[in-house]
């Protein structure tokens, strides 16, 4: 079998597990897991077979006429180069775990037969979008991803949250796609293709006439898809979404589709230094203010919501300078941790019952319910941290070397003033990047309070995955060096400088949570005199399973009020409030363009209302009074019709002779 035809079989197993799912999901349930799960684990082997053929070497492409145009025709075309085959290894590894784990987590649901054939779909939606050689082809596959999380988002769909949230993705994310399918109809019609290949020769030949404008269009796309300022807004309310869907979207789809497209045709965007600015504008802004907003959550899963943000932004600003090596190499390592984190998180809200970390905060003894979980999520919060030797120290120190190499000049590809931002926010969001990853640590798994309640070991499906997704957290980073080959050639090791101020600038930030960590805990045990402190042994507002699908404090409002045991409230002071709000961003959409529509829509409706359904009435009143008329002349008897026959006939006489007169 070729390599093309192992290709194309990747995203075309789960896209047939999703249907068959679907269609066998009420009459044969029984085999609704192993439909989740076999062709995801078979799509795995496929991926890696297909990798270890390519081998990072030159580029295998395929195509074949897809239908033809009037202009620019469209190709189903297949683009295999190192970037694809790792990245569809990593999308495959992080579906299949996603999927066994959801079959212990969702084992009660009576939706999970339609959940697990949307995973599916999203799954071969994204190996589309990574294998495709045809941007109108990747299209399809972008926009199906943005279906299908509509639906996953939303799978909670009795609770307000979720339903707001999946609108909200969904609006947020066409948003970007507007401008984006626009950039591509620029692009195409100045290279005369949507072939990638096409367009990348067209770049280098100098043919694209435009290139900044068609950049900048793309760019908009990518901000919604991958959630970059500004169209960041929609990823932490996703979190009202089951935890593996989580999983999913932030490790390995959807957020990932931008980084990497953005990878695809960075010729394109390196064509254009304005291009490159704003991007490097936007990684910083994205970088800082979601780590300075994960620093303020009580919710676990918002906490690594805003994390992925910032992890996003790490990749646009590699991407910003112009290494794409580097911006993989971190969408690869970050994929790895970010899914077990999630994963993770769920089985902790599973043993707490609830996603609130002050809530977890005054329960003890939580780590020992869930073991795996609690060792699994330490390897994934430490190379989120960037502490070596963990994957995340030499994904993000790549980042920063490429940052720094453009600062100094030693690489021209992109304004040494980008080069600037990046390192500047990239050393910043390291410090409060490990002040955050500490501070969940901390009052997830070092509360105080009463006994965390027991509901026994977890199923072996939760708990399996969390170790096979902890190797690569933990070995990926050990072979950055044989990786070369597999990302444009360019040396992915850290150097001294950069090692040694993001390291230390990361052990400064967990310094820093720490030392605020034992004050805050010091106050808590000596509370002043009028406080009221929450009462640990308080019953739970609500049930286990209502904390989980509706991501409600269990100890209800009493969580949900500010913790004086809270060490970010602590560091971030006055700051606190806006930070845990996301900085009032929703609030200023709002009025900035929510209000007006309605008030638009308000004007319309009033419109429709009282003056064309006005209109509407007096014409039909006016047609009946004009048939009364009629009616009330139609008397039957012959004297009237004569009688009116016969003044209509002199009116008409007299009116001839005054005309005739007249001439």
């Amino acid at each position: 079998m070729t390599t093309t035809t192992l290709a194309v079989l990747v995203p075309l197993l789960p896209f047939l597990g999703a249907a068959a799912g679907l269609l066998l999901g009420r009459t044969a349930p029984g085999f609704v897991r192993p439909l989740a799960v076999l062709p995801v684990l078979a799509t795995l082997g496929l991926a890696v077979l297909t990798a270890v053929r390519q081998g990072g070497g030159g580029t295998i492409e395929a195509a074949t006429r897809l239908t033809p145009t009037g202009s620019v025709p469209i190709d189903l075309a297949l683009r295999l180069d190192g970037f694809a085959a790792a990245t569809a290894v990593l999308v495959a590894l992080v579906a299949c775990c996603v999927q066994i784990y959801s079959t212990g987590y969702l084992r009660d649901d009576p939706r999970y037969p339609s959940y697990a054939a949307l995973v599916s779909l999203f799954t071969s939606a994204m190996l589309l979008v990574v294998y495709s050689g045809d941007l109108m082809v990747l299209l399809v596959g972008w926009e199906i991803m943005g279906i299908c999380s509509y639906f996953l988002v939303g799978h909670y769909w009795e609770t307000p949250e979720a339903r707001a949230a999946s609108l909200k993705a969904f609006l947020v994310t066409k948003l970007g796609d507007v401008p984006f399918l626009i950039g591509l109809f620029v692009l195409a019609a100045d290279a005369g293709t949507f072939r990638i290949g096409g367009v990348l020769g067209a770049v280098a030949a100098g043919s694209v006439q435009h290139p900044t404008l068609a950049a900048l269009l793309l760019l908009a796309g990518v901000a919604g898809k991958s959630a970059q300022f500004p169209l960041h807004t929609w990823l932490p309310d996703a979190m009202a979404g089951p935890t593996p869907v989580s999983a999913l979207i932030h490790a390995a789809t959807m957020v990932a589709a931008g980084i990497y497209f953005v990878a695809r045709l960075l010729p394109l965007f390196a064509a254009s230094a304005a291009a490159l600015t704003v991007l490097a504008v936007l990684a910083a802004l994205t970088m800082v203010g979601s780590a300075l907003a994960a620093l303020a959550q009580d919710d676990i899963k918002r906490v690594l919501a805003w994390s992925t943000i910032g992890q996003l932004g790490y990749m646009s600003g590699a991407l910003a300078v112009g290494d794409r090596g580097a911006a993989v190499f971190h969408l690869l390592a970050h994929g790895a941790f970010k899914a077990l984190l999630f994963l993770a998180a769920g089985a902790v809200i599973h043993a707490a019952g609830t996603n609130s970390l002050a809530a977890m905060s005054r329960m003890s003894g939580l780590a020992r319910r869930v073991p795996d979980a609690y060792w699994t999520m330490t390897i994934a919060l430490l190379a989120l941290a960037a502490i070596p030797p963990f994957a995340g120290f030499f994904s993000k120190e790549a980042v920063l070397v490429a940052a720094e190499h453009t600062a100094l000049g030693d690489r021209t590809v992109a304004p040494a003033g980008a080069g600037w931002i990046v390192l500047v926010a990239g050393l910043l969001t390291a410090l409060l990047t490990a002040a955050y990853a500490l501070r969940l640590w901390l009052l997830a798994f070092r509360g105080r309070g009463t006994e965390a309640p027991d509901h026994g070991r977890q199923p072996v499906a939760m708990s399996g995955v969390l170790w096979v997704l902890a190797v690569p957290s933990l070995a990926l980073g050990l072979t950055a060096g044989r990786l070369d080959d597999w990302f444009d050639g360019n040396p992915l090791l850290p150097t001294v400088t950069t090692a040694v101020l993001g390291t230390g600038l990361a052990v400064a930030g967990a310094a820093v949570l720490y030392g605020a960590w034992a004050h805050t805990r010091a106050r808590a045990a000596h509370p002043p005199i009028g406080a009221v402190a929450a009462h640990p042994a308080a019953e739970p507002a609500v049930s286990e399973a209502e904390a989980i699908a509706t991501h409600t404090p269990a100890y209800g409002d009493i969580a949900a009020a500010p913790d004086p045991a809270d060490p970010g409230q602590l560091l971030l002071g006055p700051l606190h409030r806006h930070a845990a709000a996301g900085f009032h961003l929703d609030a200023l959409y709002s009025v900035l363009f929510v209000r007006p529509v309605r008030g638009a829509a308000s004007l319309v409706r009033f419109l429709d209302r009282e003056v064309v359904e006005t209109y509407v009435r007096g014409a039909a009143g006016s047609t009946k009074l004009l048939g009364r008329a009629v009616r009330a002349a139609q008397t039957g008897n012959v004297q009237t019709y004569l009688s009116a026959l016969l003044a209509g006939s002199v009116v008409l006489a007299i009116a001839a002779v005054l005309v005739a007169a007249g001439a």
